[in-house]
């Protein structure tokens, strides 16, 4: 039996049968998830057991940060560009006013939150965001406000990077380091930026609060090399924090296709992008032959396949012993199947050698965006979703 050229394979069948000119659709990827129910809930995890899972408050979209204020309050940003405050648990459903215009298109548009290390005294709050360029560009930025009453005021760019076309690594992470200087780390994966030194794409920059270069940084005075830049290397950081332990900074990347990772942060280091990596390139060939090389740093923690992490933590609290001195990351899903965020768990020795990992919340299928420890010692987490989330972990009583 023939059907006109067609090949009696079954693989074949299909597409000899679609009517003249009708393409086929390509396979669906990815996970069902269910609505994200009213919890709260309980899970068994693999050291400190039962904990329970609960729903804070919902209707936020595609939250990106949170920033916890001194009188029990907290700030989170969402990707279109608002600016939230929840007290009590509660919502203002008001968002706040005056931040910057965005350009939410793809990784882009209102991003990391920071606090000014004198928040008390000087209500300074910083923002990092997607500004919009010309025709249509979007150049990571980062933005400085003083917060009074529901409004930012004074609002002013402090670091505006190279703009250009993409939708992606146009997002950019903030945090202060223990010198009590401004960190902002920077996209880079298009082309070779994240190398060139002359650019602040693709970096980690270290700044004064005003955004001036500290005259110390590693590049400053070098001709042709941009002051800001601290390190180099670096293709899409959504994780920037100040180890709380070490008073190290570190940062989390995400690679291509595998190969995220956990680096130590280090004056003029250069982490490698887009010379050398773990993880391969969407289409499958590997970035590089070998993932090191000499003059490069290697990662203190490698993730293959991909977890695109986003949100770190390093829990130090009392209400989860077990868990204490473990880092947290959040997973927007893992192994580009769509579906599968979920929250990571990983252990070290006393020298930061990495002992094993748990992944959490499995169940859920949320993409986790955001892990932060609370005041209150507990931990936080945002869900990147058009009914975006926040999360409190706790013991199970």
């Amino acid at each position: 039996m023939k059907l006109g050229r067609c090949v009696l394979l079954t693989a074949l069948v299909l597409p000899c049968l679609l009517a003249p000119g009708q393409a086929q659709e390509p396979p669906r990827i990815g996970v069902p998830v269910p609505p994200l129910g009213d919890g709260p809930w309980v899970f068994d995890t693999a050291e400190q057991h039962e904990i329970r899972v609960s729903v804070v408050t919902r209707g936020l979209l595609h939250p990106w940060a949170m920033a916890f204020l001194p009188d029990g309050g907290m700030l989170v940003t969402e990707r279109p560009g608002r600016l939230r405050i929840l007290r009590g648990d509660v919502l203002d459903p008001q968002p706040v006013a005056g931040v910057p215009e965005v350009r939410n298109e793809g990784n882009g548009g209102l991003l990391d939150v920071a606090l000014h290390p004198r928040f008390a005294d000087n209500r300074l709050v910083y923002l990092t965001y997607t500004k919009p360029a010309i025709n249509g560009w979007g150049a990571p930025s980062l933005a400085r406000g003083r917060l009074e009453g529901g409004a930012l005021v004074g609002v002013e760019d402090l670091v505006v990077t190279d703009p250009y076309e993409g939708n992606q690594g146009l997002n950019g992470r903030v945090v202060f380091g223990s010198d009590g200087k401004l960190y902002m780390s920077t996209g880079g994966r298009v082309g070779n930026l994240a190398q060139d030194l002359a650019s602040l794409r693709g970096k980690i920059l270290r700044l004064n609060d005003d955004g001036s270069a500290p005259p110390d940084n590693p590049f400053a005075g070098e001709p042709g090399h941009r002051p800001e830049v601290y390190t180099l290397g670096h293709r899409n950081t959504l994780g920037l924090i100040l180890h709380p332990e070490t008073g190290d900074l570190w940062n989390h990347e995400n690679g291509p296709n595998g190969g995220d990772e956990i680096n130590v942060i280090l004056p003029g280091r250069n982490y490698g992008w887009p010379l050398v990596s773990f993880g391969r390139l969407y289409p499958g060939a590997r970035v590089s032959e070998h993932p090191t090389r000499d003059g490069i740093e290697s990662p203190l923690v490698v993730w293959l396949p991909a977890v695109a992490a986003a949100g770190m933590a390093v829990y130090t609290g009392d209400r989860f012993p077990a868990w204490r001195g473990n880092v947290f990351v959040g997973s927007l899903r893992k192994g580009g199947i769509p579906g599968t965020g979920h929250l990571q768990r990983i252990v070290f020795n006393e020298q930061y050698e990495e002992l094993r990992r748990e992944a959490i919340l499995l169940e859920l299928r949320q993409r986790i965006r955001e892990v932060r420890q609370g005041p209150d010692g507990l931990l936080y987490l945002l869900t990147d979703e058009d009914d975006g989330a926040l999360l409190r972990i706790e013991p199970a009583p």
